[in-house]
């Protein structure tokens, strides 16, 4: 069966080849707004979504992907670092990993099968970092953090591997409040019960987290605890030269430092679940998790999006003491984007085609291929 690309390219000379510039978009098209790329509202299934992406630098590390299918909506959101390729392998094979897991399943997508497409995935990048380590090595340093939301029969599956995060807004009761509710475990080493399972996992090792300027690191270098690639942490054959020395530790590593197995909850979607917020830290930032869910309840269904990474933006540039439209000059990496969902409240299976499909999220002027750069992903239900 072929399915449409995954993934869709955006760059910066996108502007220069006759992008919108307006503050608002029609007719189902995008608009731009500063640094800000936007689609308000369009149909999906037979629901709505809008989507928002902000990029404020030139390296294009992250990716995402929306599929939709007999069982409902897949997510993923795959924060890269040090590089592209471990981010843009994964949302090239981490679905076909869940697709062909599924079918073997007849079609049952359990905490099991997401298990399965994930590690897979982890080797596949390895066998890949193995095949280019004469003329690439330094791919063995770049990875990518993983969150994945699937909906499977009224179920919400989330999988996570490093610091990105899934909060529920949910409504309580009638009062017409909404809660916000975290949903996903992060590993990041700056939370102290990602310290325990670290010196837990490794007793012997008194170097395991290492506090530098103020940051707590794995090894001193990574503050992610799991990810998938980063082989120079896993494999101590590609923990040595030509990688770069930052990247190099003494010790042999006899087990893998960082892991490749992601946190996996299980939650009955319920009348009262209103939205999903699915993003990278790049978004939790400058947001708390009630501030983001206010955000999106109290506004209207258009531009929702657009107004959260807004939002977002603001904070950030209030933070650093500059102006708004300074932000594209700054030299560390931000970016943040958005996608969301509104369905109305059915069985799935009656809200997707029979076969796998793109959402077929673009950006003006782009052509496909697997270069989507999206760290934000919010999917939302009208229940």
């Amino acid at each position: 069966m072929n399915f449409l690309p995954r993934c869709w390219s955006y760059s910066e000379t996108s502007e220069s080849r006759g992008g919108e510039s307006s503050s608002s978009n029609t007719n189902g098209g995008f608009g731009k707004d500063g640094l800000l790329w936007f689609h308000d509202i369009g149909k999906y299934g037979s629901g709505e979504f809008s989507m928002a992406i902000v990029q404020a630098n030139q390296v294009l590390e992250d990716q995402s992907q929306i599929e939709s299918g007999p069982f409902g909506t897949f997510v993923g959101v795959y924060d890269g670092h040090g590089g592209p390729d471990t981010a843009r392998y994964v949302c090239d094979h981490l679905f076909q990993h869940f697709q062909a897991a599924s079918a073997e399943g007849n079609g049952v997508v359990t905490a099991e099968t997401i298990q399965r497409a994930f590690l897979e995935t982890e080797r596949g990048f390895t066998s890949l970092v193995s095949e280019n380590w004469n003329s690439r090595p330094q791919m063995a340093t770049v990875g990518s953090c993983c969150l994945v939301g699937a909906i499977y029969q009224q179920t919400l599956f989330v999988a996570n591997l490093g610091d990105s995060r899934v909060v529920l807004g949910k409504k309580v009761g009638n009062t017409g409040e909404i809660a916000a509710i975290q949903l996903s475990t992060e590993h990041n080493a700056n939370i102290e019960s990602i310290r325990w399972e670290l010196k837990d996992l490794h007793p012997n090792d008194p170097q395991i987290v290492v506090l530098r300027h103020g940051v707590w690191r794995v090894k001193g270098i990574i503050q992610v605890s799991r990810s998938i690639g980063d082989v120079y942490l896993k494999h101590t054959k590609y923990c040595r030269e030509p990688i770069n020395g930052k990247f190099r530790v003494s010790e042999p590593i006899n087990m893998p430092v960082l892991l490749a197995t992601p946190s996996i909850l299980t939650h009955p979607i319920h009348p009262n679940d209103s939205f999903l917020i699915f993003a990278s830290d790049g978004l939790w930032e400058h947001l708390s998790n009630e501030k983001a869910v206010q955000i999106v309840q109290s506004h209207p269904r258009k531009g929702s999006a657009k107004r959260l990474v807004k939002a977002a933006l603001h904070e950030a540039a209030k933070k650093r003491e500059m102006r708004y439209s300074d932000l594209r000059n700054i030299g560390k990496k931000f970016f943040i984007a958005g996608i969301i969902f509104f369905t109305e409240h059915k069985e799935y299976g009656a809200l997707v085609p029979r076969t796998w499909r793109n959402i077929g999220v673009a950006f003006p002027s782009c052509k496909p291929s697997c270069r989507l750069i999206l760290n934000i992903t919010f999917l939302f239900n009208s229940f």
